[in-house]
């Protein structure tokens, strides 16, 4: 019962179910947060369990703030005093122009990447700080290369959305470093996973490996890699970092 608890947005698939195993593996109870796929969502807690650590899905969807106060109270009942938060939920949309675009899409984009990942930092904050009786923790962000390319005629509000991602990492990281949290972010490249699918393009990692220096999408375990060591003690004084998983692209 004294293992640190970590949750996990949008830890069903992808990057999220990646980290969750990693996780487990290196000594963490899991909170495995989905918003639709219950039976991926229970897979990955059988195999959080499977190699002896605790395990609960919750479905919430972080755009909306009244599940996000439901999904952190489960986590307060079941699991544990909160340690380490991983804001991996994200969507994205197909291939358009920004003059293409709804407000539909645009609210939706920015509702679930950039609102979502505040509104549980914001969670976390309260349970982890010293100034509110925490005992510290650390929280990363995903972000996305596509902050740093913009990329244009595909999805710039994605893009537009991970920057925010970037700027909220470093400003939050600063506002509370005094308090015992680490606050960073991981910013992947073309990686193959199923998010592409969402957006209409399941072919795309593999379309764009041979624009990447290294020749080769990445995979989800390399990103949750990346993401550990930076929940970890490994990384006691980073705080504030934005770290590329691109394949040098």
């Amino acid at each position: 019962m004294n293992n640190p608890v970590v949750l996990i947005t949008g830890a069903s698939r992808g990057i999220g179910a990646a980290a969750a195993l990693l996780c487990a593996r290196q000594g963490y109870d899991v909170a495995v947060n989905y918003a639709r796929d219950a039976q991926a969502a229970a897979e990955v807690v059988a195999q959080v369990r499977a190699v002896g650590r605790r395990a609960i899905a919750i479905a919430a969807d972080v755009a909306r703030e009244d599940d996000v106060l439901r999904l952190f109270a489960a986590v307060d009942a079941e699991l544990g005093p909160l340690a380490a938060l991983v804001n991996n939920a994200g969507t994205v949309d197909v291939a358009a122009r920004v003059d293409e675009m709804s407000l539909e899409r645009l609210t939706r984009m920015f509702a679930v990447n950039v609102l979502g990942s505040m509104l549980c930092a914001r969670e976390a904050v309260r349970r982890m700080s010293t100034k509110h009786g925490g005992a510290g923790g650390a929280i990363v962000n995903l972000s996305s290369a596509a902050a740093r390319l913009g990329s244009p005629g595909q999805y710039v509000d994605y893009a537009a959305a991970k920057g925010a991602i970037d700027t909220f990492t470093l400003g939050l990281a600063r506002e509370v470093a005094g308090e015992g949290i680490r606050v960073n972010a991981v910013r992947p490249g073309i990686i193959d996973t199923a998010i592409h699918a969402s957006g209409g393009q399941p072919d795309r990692a593999a379309q764009m490996a041979p624009q990447v220096p290294m020749r080769r999408a990445g995979s989800a375990d390399e990103v949750a890699q990346a993401i550990l060591w930076l929940l970890s003690d490994a990384a006691s004084y980073t705080t504030g970092a934005v770290i590329d998983v691109t394949g040098g692209r």
